[in-house]
C-alpha cells in the first residue's frame, strides 16, 4: 500500500519561508514594476514585460507549492525561476554605482540566493512515492 510522506515541522517552516518570499516578490513586480525593470540587464530586451511575466510566474510558484499535488512542480519552476533572475544580481554586482544599494548587501544577495535555492530544493523535491518498509 502506498503511504502519502507526511511534510515535517522543518519542512513546513521551510515552505513557509518560500512563499513569503515569492509572494511578496511576486506583489512587489506589480506594485513597483518601474523599480524592478531597472535591474534588468540591458541585453535583456522588453525589461518591463520580463518583470511581469516573472512576477507572474512567483505567484503561481508561490501559490503551486501549497497545493502538495503540486508542490514538486511549483518547486521545479522556482528554482528554475531564481536561477533565471541571477544575471539581474550579477549585473547590480558589476555597475553597483547604478542602484541604491549598498555593496556588501549586493554580495550578500549571491549566498542568500543559493540558500533560497537549497531550501526550495530540500523542501519541494520529495520522493514521488514511499512505500512503507512493510510492503518491500
Amino acid at each position: 500500500m502506498k503511504h502519502r510522506q507526511q511534510t515535517s515541522r522543518p519542512q513546513l517552516i521551510g515552505l513557509s519561508i518560500i512563499f513569503v518570499w515569492f509572494f511578496i516578490g511576486g506583489i512587489a513586480h506589480f506594485v513597483a514594476t518601474d523599480l524592478e525593470a531597472t535591474i534588468v540587464p540591458p541585453y535583456i530586451p522588453w525589461p518591463v514585460t520580463a518583470v511581469l511575466v516573472s512576477g507572474a510566474f512567483e505567484l503561481l510558484g508561490a501559490a503551486g507549492i501549497l497545493v502538495p499535488a503540486l508542490r514538486r512542480a511549483a518547486g521545479v519552476g522556482l528554482f528554475l525561476l531564481t536561477l533565471a533572475v541571477t544575471p539581474a544580481h550579477i549585473y547590480m554586482l558589476q555597475q553597483p554605482e547604478l542602484f541604491n544599494v549598498p555593496l556588501w548587501a549586493l554580495w550578500l544577495r549571491l549566498p542568500i540566493q543559493a540558500a533560497l535555492l537549497a531550501l526550495i530544493a530540500w523542501s519541494t523535491w520529495r520522493p514521488r512515492g514511499n512505500w512503507s518498509e512493510e510492503n518491500h
